[in-house]
Formats: C-alpha cells, structure tokens, sequence
C-alpha cells in the first residue's frame, strides 16, 4: 500500500483542493436558490402581462416545484449510470435554456414549460451537488463541505431578490420597459444565464466522484482524484479497497443495491428516515417566511414598500446562521444540532402562531379589503419569533438535512436515494406553498403557523429515535449499517 507521514502542509493542500471542488459543486445550489426565487420579483408584472387569474398565477409560480421534484427524482438513477459531473452539465443546460426562453417567453403556458424545465435543473442540483461533496470529501471536514450546498442556496435567494431590486428600480418597475425593448421582468430571468454558463464552465474542469469511477473500474483515476483531496494522511490504497469491498459487498447482495426492501410501501427503513427527513424540513413552513412574508410584516406594523427590506434582512440573516451549521457540524454532531433546531423552530412558530390570535381585522376603506394587525408586545413577540425561527432553521435543519441525505446512504444506493429524498422534499415544498393561501384565508395565520409548530415538535420525537449520527464515519461504513437495519 501507498502511505505517505502526515505532513501538515501536505493535508492543507489537500483539503484546500477539496474545499474548491465543494465550492464548485455548490454552484448549483446557488442557481437553486436563485432560480427558485428569481420569479418573486416578476409575479405582479407576469401578472398583468399575460392578464392571468390569481389561481393561475399561482400555478405558473409553483409548476417549477413540480419539474423540481421530477429533476431530484431522476437524477440519482441517471448519476450512477453517466457520472455526476455529466449530469451537473445537463443541470447547466436545463438552467440556461430556462434562463433564456423565460426571459422570450409569449404566453403564460410557454412560461410554465420554460420554468417547468428549469425545476427540473434545480432538482438536479439539488442532489449532485450534496452527493458528488460527500464522495469527494474528506471524513474529517465533510459536514462543513456538504453545509455549503445550503450556504450557496441561501445566497441564490437573497442574489435573486437583490438583481430583481435592481432591475425593477431602474426600469421604474418590473413591467416597464428596461434594455432592448425588454421589459425588468424578462431581464430577471435571463440574468440567471450568467450563472448557468459559470456552472457548466466549472463543471467541465472538476474530476469525476472516486466512487464512481471504481463501480466503472476506472480504479487508477479514483486514485489520483482521492490522492488530490485527502491528503498525505489518509492511505489512498486502504480507501479504494474499502469502496471496492462495499460494492463488492453490495454486488453479491442484490437487494442491497436496490430501494426496496421490507419497510413501508417496499422500500428500505433507511430510505424512508431520508424521505421524512426531507419533508419535515419543509413542513416546518420555512418557504412560507420567503414566500408570503408580506402579511406577516405589515401585521407587525412595516409599511408594504418596506417589504423588500425586509424580506433582504431575512435572507441575510438566513445567510449568516449558515456559517454557525458549518463551524459546528463537525464538531457537536448532526443529530444534537438536528434535536436543538426541532426545539428550537417548535417554540418560536407555537409563539408566532399565539401572537396571531390576538391580530384584529382592520378594513380598508377605500378597497375594502380585511388584513390582520398586531398591537403592542404581541407585534414584537412576532417579530421575534418570526425571525428565531429563520435563524433556528438556518443554523441546523437548512444544511442538514441535505448533509444527512448526502452521508446515510450506501454507496450503492446513496444517488437513488437522495434522488427520492430529494423529490419527496420538493412535493412538500410544493404542497405547504399551494396550501397556505386558502388555509390563511379561511382560519387566519394563527392556525398554519400552530401547525408548522407541530410538525417542528414532531421532527424533534423522529430524529430522536429514528436518525443516527454520521459524524466522523466513512461513507462506505454506511453499507453495514443498512445491512443491520434491512
């Protein structure tokens, strides 16, 4: 076996290049994030151009969340027989022909497919970039590597609001005319080409997973990749024999390379803790704070021009708390810091939703329309909560979940899972953004948010006694691990 003495220098090198490959990879988190709120600022302009109902408003909005699901889906599967990084690249192209034919598009209809198309690049990214950061990864620093994914998400949204801003401000609102006879509106949309180009660029010069390339028995390339990315302390021949003797393991146990297995529906215990680790991250209702955060704010007394303000100092906020998630995951673990976030989030929405029964309606008079206000301590306790809710997602169920979809699979199913994972995570994101207007509307903002609360307590029982630590394990340690449980 080749083994190297540890030499600081030589580890720093190493993880330096690991650390550029995971920020490379993490590209595609941030054109998830930017392409799933760059519409934001284009809703009211799409709107009155194309003269839509609200209801169809709101599913030209949300029909991406549906491509998003059907992208993550997919994209497993098609990872393990292309490779990751051939997939980043269709990701990049999806995202860029998105980019450009939403800008052009004619009709509401030719908008949906456009943006139909670009979920599907944003499902995409949303499993490579944490798969291909995990098996890259030293064990060592992998939390705080796989935490840049939802860093990079988080500056996608608040980089789509800030160019939205921008755009809408120097054309006088995004439904005049900006440059070359465009509307603000089509240019928020063909910004996103910039970093879909970026992406694609990046994509071409990364190496592809070691993982991989040993299940394609391209075993000297896997040992260059890894020798470049762990560092002289790390024995590269011990590591190609462990994932050899993984998917030998899994190779000679066919249903081990399969999801199914003898849990719920025929699938594997391990690939439902995924699977409900990813919907409890959205029915916390965390896309509802981006999403219609309007009527929370002007309930707490902000004018509505202060909206965009405000909604930038969430994401801010929402930027900042990923940094305590990196410093920590590698330190205090991921199941604590999973358990405090339950707590956390479960408080602050039960506060928020107890702050909402005491709104009174107040009545337009010129429009007639009714809309909640806050008054005195019960204004600022929902300020607070609002915001140490954001800070509690974002410091530990933001990153992790998408850390723990990228560790707790085998090798041999981590793709597929993730891909389901993934899928299962953008159908409830799709379900809490469609079903908030109708539940606000007809019981108020005291019940949805008492029912995110719920289900944050209830993330809280599940992590407790169904999600088990990944800190410090090698990846193809996760191959006993299922052959325990299945």
């Amino acid at each position: 076996m080749t083994s190297a003495a540890p030499t600081g220098a030589g580890a720093r090198s190493a993880h330096r290049k690991a650390i550029s490959l995971s920020i490379a990879a993490a590209v595609g988190g941030f054109l998830f994030g930017f392409d799933s709120s760059v519409i934001n600022g284009a809703v009211s302009a799409i709107e009155g151009e194309f003269e839509l109902e609200a209801t169809v408003t709101g599913l030209v909005v949300a029909v991406a969340l549906l491509g998003c699901a059907l992208g993550a889906w997919g994209a497993g599967r098609l990872a393990d027989r292309i490779g990751r990084v051939k997939v980043m690249l269709l990701g990049s192209a999806l995202f860029l022909f998105s980019a450009v034919m939403s800008a052009l598009a004619w009709t509401a209809l030719d908008l949906s497919l456009w943006r139909f198309l670009g979920g599907i690049g944003i499902g995409i990214a949303s499993v490579i970039a944490p798969a291909y950061i995990a098996e890259i990864s030293p064990a060592s620093i992998r939390g705080s590597l796989a935490s840049l994914q939802q860093l990079a998400i988080t500056v996608g949204i608040f980089g789509a609001l800030l160019s939205d801003q921008l755009l809408a401000n120097a054309a006088g609102g995004a439904a005049n005319e900006l440059w070359l006879g465009w509307e603000a509106w089509r240019w928020m949309f063909f910004v996103e080409a910039v970093p879909a180009v970026v992406y694609g660029l990046l994509a071409l010069r990364m190496p592809e997973s070691p993982r991989y390339l040993v299940a394609r028995g391209a075993t000297d390339e896997a040992r260059r990749v890894l020798s470049s990315v762990l560092g002289p302390q790390e024995d590269v021949d011990e590591r190609i024999a462990e994932i050899e003797k993984s998917i030998a393991v899994d190779e000679e146990s066919a249903h081990l390379g399969s999801l199914k297995g003898s849990g719920f529906l025929g699938l594997k215990s391990i690939v439902w803790v995924g699977i409900l680790l990813a919907i409890f991250q959205q029915f916390v209702g965390i896309n509802i704070i981006f999403y219609y955060s309007t009527t929370l704010w002007q309930a707490v007394g902000f004018d509505e021009s202060q909206a965009f303000l405000v909604s930038t100092i969430t994401a801010v906020t929402n930027i900042a708390v990923t940094f305590i998630a990196i410093a920590l995951i590698d330190k205090v673990g991921r199941r604590p810091m999973l358990l405090i976030g339950s707590a956390g989030m479960a408080v602050s929405l039960l506060l928020m939703a107890a702050a909402f029964t005491q709104g009174n309606a107040v009545v337009d008079q010129a429009t007639g329309e009714s809309s909640l206000s806050l008054e005195g301590a019960w204004a600022t306790i929902a300020l607070i909560a609002a915001n140490a809710f954001v800070v509690f997602f974002g410091a530990t169920w933001g990153p992790l979940m998408w850390v723990m979809l990228g560790e707790m699979f085998p090798n041999r199913i981590r793709a597929a899972a993730l891909g389901v994972g993934a899928a299962a995570n953008w159908l409830a994101n799709f379900t809490i953004t469609l079903t908030f207007p109708p539940m606000l509307s007809t019981f108020g903002p005291a019940v949805p948010y008492g029912m995110y609360g719920f289900f944050a307590a209830l993330s809280f029982v599940f992590v407790w006694f169904k999600v088990s630590e990944t800190k410090g394990k090698q990846l193809e340690d996760m191959t006993e691990q299922v052959r325990r449980r299945t």
